[in-house]
């Protein structure tokens, strides 16, 4: 598999379930105001571990494919909103699997807000950083989630994977 289309299945995969357990927390008794959850007092809230998790995709994207990237000015201030920014950045997605990727070797550069800059190569970034940030955001949404209450376990994490479940033979 190519490592774009591998990249881009699993962030798909992921926001797919972030968006589901979003429709599960609006049935939460705290609703929108989950939004402003946090794990400990130095995390970010939930809102900006969605914005985060959104984001990522278009980075790794402008970072090996060479697409123009700019994150989404959709408000952070309710479920429904947050999940608007999980399907605007799921359709940014699709559209971009065809786009090629640098060679594995090609050189990448980033940088942080905080003035840290790193060079890698295509698949370093993408093995080292594009993905295990955005597990990090993910799984935070969900710890956040849980841990405020709203009905999560395993199968809403992997949810994607019913898809690839052998059915029983016919009797």
């Amino acid at each position: 598999m190519q490592t774009n289309t591998l990249l881009l299945t699993t962030y798909d995969n992921l926001l797919g379930s972030l968006d589901g357990w979003l429709t599960k927390a609006a049935d939460h008794e705290r609703g929108d105001a989950l939004l402003d959850a946090r794990l400990a007092e130095d995390m970010f809230p939930l809102a900006r571990q969605i914005r985060f998790a959104c984001n990522l995709p278009g980075e790794a994207m402008a970072g090996v494919a060479g697409v123009a990237y700019s994150s989404s000015d959709i408000d952070d201030t309710t479920l429904a909103s947050a999940r608007e920014r999980i399907a605007a950045t799921r359709a940014l997605i699709a559209g971009w699997q065809s786009t090629p990727f640098g060679a594995d070797d090609a050189p990448v550069e980033f940088s942080l807000a905080n003035g840290m800059t790193f060079d890698l190569h295509t698949e370093s970034y993408v093995r080292d950083w594009a993905l295990p940030q955005f597990y990090f955001h993910v799984m935070s949404a969900y710890a956040i989630l849980r841990a405020a209450g709203v009905p999560l376990g395993k199968a809403d994490y992997v949810g994607f994977m019913f898809r690839y479940l052998r059915q029983p033979p016919a009797a």
